[in-house]
């Protein structure tokens, strides 16, 4: 019997250099954040009404990258994983273990755009407006990055485009056969799981790219294209977290459907839509600068 199903099961390590390895984790960072450098200097060089130029775009993702990082980890440990801090105070601090939250990194990111902004004379629409068509693509690499290691996979299914995640198996499933063995003889298949991490990447990612990078080329009323981010990232990862499967020490957390990323979406819909409403009818210039 031959598998029907891929298994996923790529070595963490991209390329090694003597002692140092560089993971594929940090190579989906690294192209994330140059994908927002070379995007967003193109934008302020083509787009004369933003008023940006390449220059304030490099120090744009300085101050990005750390709202990324730092809130990341503190959205990830705060919404996900409180207990394991009150177990171990240090635990915040434990990056290496692993641990980040979109939905904190957004927070983060706010907070970093609301400081780039009056460093450089900028309101904060303005300064997300801009940001907000290019950050997709970083969603983008960062789920191909949580494919390749293997992690936040999927539900169970036995669709055709299930795939089957060493991580994800118990300890009884290969039966004393080496993984590629059982995978082979199709022993895994029951196991295959949605890869919910490309079709986050499809969705949080590629398309959301598309339809606001389309939105925003030409100006639009202030807030409008931040607002859109955010209900375009809501509707897209609410919709995958019906193939994604719940974090283990979470659960669903209602009604056996409503998880921790469905919680944490729907208020980003609700904020988008009254950003989209509000901020433009607050505003007495679209965005030109």
């Amino acid at each position: 019997m031959q598998s029907n199903h891929y298994l996923v099961n790529f070595d963490p390590v991209a390329l090694s250099l003597g002692p140092l390895s560089i993971h594929w984790y940090g190579v989906m960072y690294l192209l994330a954040f140059l994908a927002f450098w070379l995007i967003g200097s193109r934008v302020a060089s083509r787009r004369e009404w933003w008023s940006w130029t390449p220059e304030m775009v490099s120090d744009m993702l300085f101050y990005g990258m750390l709202g990324v990082i730092i809130g990341g980890r503190l959205g990830y440990v705060f919404f996900y994983s409180f207990p394991s801090l009150l177990d171990d105070p240090l635990y915040l601090f434990r990056i290496w273990d692993g641990g980040m939250s979109f939905h904190g990194g957004l927070l983060g990111v706010i907070v970093a755009m609301a400081w780039f902004g009056r460093k450089v004379g900028q309101s904060f629409w303005q300064v997300a407006d801009f940001v907000a068509p290019i950050v997709p693509l970083g969603l983008m690499f960062g789920r191909i990055g949580n494919f390749i290691g293997g992690e936040l996979w999927g539900r169970l299914s036995d669709s055709s485009l299930a795939m089957i995640f060493p991580g994800s198996l118990p300890r009884t499933a290969l039966g004393g056969q080496s993984l590629e063995q059982a995978w082979a003889s199709g022993a895994l298949d029951s196991f295959a799981r949605h890869p919910s991490q490309l079709y986050q990447a499809a969705l949080e990612g590629l398309a959301l790219f598309v339809v606001l990078m389309v939105y925003s080329s030409r100006p639009r009323p202030r807030g409008s294209i931040a607002g859109l981010f955010l209900v375009g990232y809501g509707t897209f990862r609410f919709i995958a977290e019906f193939f994604r499967e719940p974090d283990e020490h979470l659960g669903f957390l209602a009604a056996d459907w409503l998880t921790m990323g469905m919680l944490l979406s729907l208020p980003m819909i609700v904020a988008g839509l009254v950003i989209m409403w509000w901020v433009p009818r607050s505003q007495a210039t679209p965005n030109e600068g």
